[in-house]
């Protein structure tokens, strides 16, 4: 869906993005994640074409985009819908118009448009939003209405710039969820720019971590976190700190081909839980998962949900690798908590 190949861009003489490689893969949802500075927001920009890269080659939905004149620019804008952190939205105008304004531009009809943006609005869920203003909307419903409009033109592309950095944690959830249904019913391929690692561990499948315009790290959100690159270590900082750990849960799961690759991050966005994992062993046979204590029930049935064998680690500090002999079965966990 997009690949892109020793991408260079700069801005007089600052020197932004450095030979930067990607691939992403039609329907993924995928996070770009990087400190200020890092090239994030200017790849998502040349993209969409809004930003003309210096050299390299960058193929979006099948179309070399350098290639493009001003008319097929237009129309190549048409299949990239674009979200971004605050919202974006006429405040003059009302939910209804804010949302019909791209099909206005292309002159779409009055009956087509009407159809269209009650149906969006319907998606979203705030269709009883659809006379009111901006300015009479939450942070949460800003965005909503961001993203129906980022939808009139049946995109094959979404792009999210900080999307929910402006939002506080719940809300930021409910539109992760949002995020997650969209692609899951439309196919739509989410490109998701951002800083934060909890939204990177929630929404997205696949991501890529930037430092100084290249692409540091890579790979599954799962196998990234596993692997913690340095990459990952220099944008989380503190979050790598082991401070909080009493007020911690901590299991070992050991990896086989029934433990799906999604396990750690469909967990975290299901149970909105932050969680920390790390390798076990030589050759990485399984993971030491940490989690708030008091979600150790919620896992424990997450996992016999998922069939998975797990076992606590013993709370004695003095025998931290020492873990609890009981290897507790899945169903035997299913079991138990059904009847509690």
């Amino acid at each position: 869906m997009i690949t892109a190949r020793n991408i260079v861009k700069s801005f007089g003489t600052t020197h932004v993005l450095r030979g930067l490689d990607l691939s992403i893969e039609k329907g993924s949802i995928y996070g770009l994640a990087g400190r200020s500075g890092a090239g994030k927001s200017t790849i998502l920009r040349c993209i969409n074409g809004l930003e003309e890269y210096d050299n390299g080659s960058l193929i979006v939905d099948g179309t070399d985009v350098k290639t493009l004149s001003r008319m097929d620019m237009m129309a190549f804008r048409k299949n990239i819908g674009m979200i971004f952190q605050q919202f974006s939205l006429l405040e003059r105008l009302s939910v209804y118009d804010n949302v019909a304004l791209p099909l206005r531009c292309w002159k779409y009809s009055s009956g087509v448009i009407d159809n269209k943006v009650r149906e969006l609005l319907e998606i979203v869920g705030i269709p009883e939003k659809i006379r009111q203003k901006p300015r009479e909307l939450s942070g949460g419903q800003k965005q909503r209405v961001a993203i129906a409009r980022a939808l009139t033109m049946d995109p094959h592309i979404l792009l999210c710039d900080e999307a929910t950095s402006a939002l506080d944690p719940k809300t930021s959830q409910a539109i992760i969820g949002l995020l997650k249904e969209i692609n899951s019913q439309m196919g739509i391929t989410i490109v998701f720019v951002t800083h934060q690692m909890s939204v990177i561990r929630g929404l997205c499948r696949q991501i890529a971590i930037l430092e100084q315009g290249k692409v540091a790290a890579s790979g599954s959100v799962d196998d990234v976190f596993r692997r913690q690159p340095r990459a990952l270590k220099n944008l989380m900082g503190e979050e790598f700190e082991d401070s909080d750990r009493a007020a911690e849960r901590s299991i070992v799961v050991l990896l086989s081909d029934t433990v799906p690759d999604s396990l750690i991050s469909g967990m975290a966005a299901d149970l909105e839980i932050d969680v920390t994992i790390h390798p076990v062993g030589r050759e990485g046979e399984g993971l030491t998962i940490s989690f708030p204590e008091e979600a150790d029930g919620e896992v424990a049935h997450y996992l016999a949900a998922q069939m998975i064998d797990w076992k606590h680690i013993c709370d004695d500090t003095s025998s931290r690798e020492a873990s609890c002999s009981q290897k507790y079965k899945a169903r035997m966990r299913v079991a138990n908590a059904d009847t509690m």
